[in-house]
């Protein structure tokens, strides 16, 4: 965890929760899967005006209600009581009643007429010997309400097929106009003005609109787990607020930087001028975006005006980017450490170097004999494995250890600033995209090995954040390494099933079969990590 001490911004507690219950309610479509939505109104206290699916807060006569209700093998306490709530919510506010009679017939539009939506529920339910379908509701996500707003809930998303016979008819009170759509016609018209819809329901119908049926999505939720959870994180993106899943690029560095959910950091790729990250942590992305570099190279600054700073990855020996970073450290860089020896990493640290008056250290491993021309690297000193970089300053300590992790790079090292759990990961972990390891500098048996490395790190170190090279920070450091090695392993699955496929087939045979999901024009780049992966599936058969 970072040190509150360096956090940007004071911290707030974010709004409780509240429990709460929605329902999707499907039916199959002539043109596919169609979901039931309706107009809230527009003074409700909630989501004004917005497309959504019904439901609505949990009480406690729902809970109550459990014995009144149909419940599946494996469905808890929990799921039944939220199923309950969002058949009582559908009722109430849609008319639409998910109960049956003991001979298992869905309820008529009899028994819908004869029931008061104002008046206790469960028990109108039981006198005409209706039992609450909860057994046909089905959770499809877990959300729980952004921490920056006002009003929280703690949500799950769950569906069910619409009974059939049955029509909805609005409460006109909280909810109107209910309407059937494909999910793919509502996301078109929100995109175009005409039905405005909430961060939650729009992502949940991106997911629902790649499901043929109502039959695949009851099969999809059959395990009784969310097939995915959220609680979103937001900031500001070409002067919009934009908003974000966890599976999403900026997320982690929102995490970081917002961890309370606060609304003030800008995503938007700057090179003119650093962005702050933490008190001690300042990042600066050089103008050299493009297929292999992203964004652009980040250069980092750890420390403080009273501690000087350490310079990472200078980046391109670019004149504007390098004086801009000695700017920001107040022309107080104490050392500077190159992660590696790409020509997008390291050979700004001469021309950084002398601009300062100190003439800091220049600090990393010296290329391998392998490493390219373009790669050559020597350092005023090489760093030791472990070795720890200092910085001190009116009380505050800031401690980088350098991690040798070949493997992208024959000299790739990465540094753990231990006081605030980050790891700056060089191009060994990236963010948007898969690192290249290029033969013969690079090796995958070496890049796997240092993969086990960083997640070990990570475990005995509180490493939570991953600052890469390129792209946004990287949150929950452990998972993020576990994905990378799993990712990695697949694709070699892949080079392997296509070296038996074709024995005698070439390596360009061999990716457009490997790197098939990857666009044709990033083939030859492909290339490369595939020669890494058939240079170590041959070590591992003894046919090197």
């Amino acid at each position: 965890m970072a040190r509150i001490s360096q956090l940007l911004h004071p911290q707030r507690e974010p709004a409780a929760t509240r429990p709460a219950a929605t329902v999707l309610l499907l039916r199959d479509g002539a043109e596919g899967i169609e979901v039931l939505m309706t107009r809230r109104s527009t003074t409700a206290s909630f989501a004004p005006g917005a497309y959504v699916f019904p439901g609505g807060g949990i009480d406690a006569a729902d809970a109550a209600a459990r014995g009144g209700a149909a419940r599946r093998p494996g469905q808890d306490d929990l799921r039944l009581t939220q199923a309950i709530a969002a058949i009582r919510e559908s009722f109430e506010e849609l008319g639409v009643l998910l109960a049956r009679h003991a001979d298992g017939r869905f309820a008529t539009a009899a028994d819908i007429a004869a029931i008061d939506r104002q008046a206790p529920f469960a028990g109108q339910c039981q006198a005409r010997g209706l039992t609450l379908a909860a057994d046909a509701v089905f959770v499809l996500a877990h959300w729980v309400t952004d921490r920056d707003l006002p009003r929280r809930f703690d949500v799950p998303f769950l569906v069910a097929r619409m009974p059939e016979g049955q029509q909805p008819v609005a409460d006109d009170a909280e909810q109107f106009e209910p309407v059937w759509v494909r999910p793919a016609d509502a996301l078109q018209r929100h995109e175009a003005g005409r039905f405005f819809m909430i961060f939650p329901t729009i992502r949940t119908l991106e997911r629902l609109q790649h499901f043929a049926a109502v039959d695949a999505v009851l099969e999809a939720c059959a395990s009784e787990q969310p097939l995915w959870t959220s609680c979103p994180r937001a900031a500001w993106l070409a002067g919009k607020e934009a908003r974000y899943m966890e599976h999403e690029q900026p997320y982690g560095e929102l995490a970081l930087v917002c961890p309370d959910g606060q609304i003030v950091h800008h995503l938007d790729w700057r090179t003119e001028q650093p962005v702050p990250l933490l008190k001690n942590v300042q990042r600066l992305t050089a103008p050299n975006p493009g297929a292999m570099t992203g964004p652009g190279t980040n250069s980092y600054l750890v420390g403080d005006p009273d501690s000087g700073y350490i310079a990472i990855d200078p980046g391109p020996d670019d004149p504007v980017h390098l004086q801009r970073l000695w700017r920001a450290a107040g022309g107080d860089i104490r050392m500077i450490v190159c992660t590696h020896s790409h020509p997008d990493h390291s050979p700004g640290a001469r021309p950084l170097q002398a601009l300062c008056e100190s003439a800091p250290p220049i600090l990393g491993l010296p290329s391998a004999p392998t490493a390219r021309a373009a790669s050559a690297f020597t350092p005023d000193r090489a760093l030791k494995d472990e070795e720890r970089l200092t910085l001190t300053g009116k009380g505050l300590t800031h401690t980088l250890v350098a991690l040798h992790t070949p493997g992208h790079a024959a000299n790739h090292l990465c540094l753990v600033l231990l006081e605030d759990g980050l790891l700056f990961s060089g191009d060994h972990v990236l963010n948007g995209s898969t690192t290249v390891v290029d033969p013969p500098d690079g090796d995958m048996t070496a890049y796997l090995e240092s993969l086990d490395r960083l997640d070990a790190a990570c475990a005995t170190r509180g490493i939570d954040f991953i600052l890469p090279a390129h792209g946004y920070v990287l949150g929950e450091a452990r998972q993020t390494v576990a994905r990378l090695k799993a990712h990695r392993l697949k694709r070699e699955a892949k080079v392997l099933a296509a070296m038996q496929a074709r024995p005698d087939g070439t390596m360009e045979d061999w990716v457009a079969q490997a790197y098939d999901d990857v666009p044709p024009r990033m083939w030859p780049v492909a290339q490369r990590s595939l020669l890494a992966h058939v240079q170590r599936i041959r070590a591992l058969q003894g046919n090197p």
